[in-house]
């Protein structure tokens, strides 16, 4: 923690807690709901609901940051196909689908920003907004995914899942 006028200050961190809810959901609760959680979420935010993080409506499709958005679908179906499959009741094992989920979603995210840097939709240096969208909320983003881990193991046995 940085130091101001002899005390601690807090750092605001760069992600949300969309992603972690995103995996939660899919460790937990299987690939379909994931899905059709993601799939409402994104409905919602594009047309009706301000949900993202800055805001909402069909014009966040020409936001650099919608591409993350856009791979919470496949992230949500493959993480919960993973954690479904027998024997994923261990923390390592959720860890590891969990931490697939986050590198589809920032595949997804950096695959629009490339896409949209090559056609010249951004403004700014393609080189900041990979460190704005990407880098920046990736070590964050991880440790919520180990967090995300710990949570679903106690959940799926409380909701007896299937290991």
């Amino acid at each position: 923690m940085p130091f101001v006028d002899g005390g601690y200050a807090l750092r605001e961190l760069p992600v949300t807690a969309q992603v972690p809810a995103l995996l939660l959901t899919a460790l937990v609760c299987g690939p379909r709901p994931a899905l059709l959680a993601a799939v409402a979420y994104l409905s919602l935010g594009l047309l009706v609901l301000p949900v993202f993080h800055t805001g909402g409506g069909m014009a966040y499709l020409l936001d650099p940051g919608f591409g993350f958005l856009a791979g919470f679908i496949p992230a949500a179906w493959l993480s919960g196909r993973l954690a479904s499959q027998p024997g994923m009741g261990e923390l390592l094992r959720l860890m590891g689908a969990a931490l697939f989920g986050l590198g589809v979603i920032q595949l997804c995210g950096l695959a629009y920003l490339l896409l949209g840097g090559l056609v010249g939709r951004w403004g700014g240096g393609l080189g900041d907004l990979l460190l704005a969208y990407s880098l920046g909320p990736l070590l964050p983003q991880l440790m919520l995914c180990c967090a995300v881990a710990v949570l679903a193991v106690p959940l799926r046995r409380l909701l007896l899942v299937s290991s």
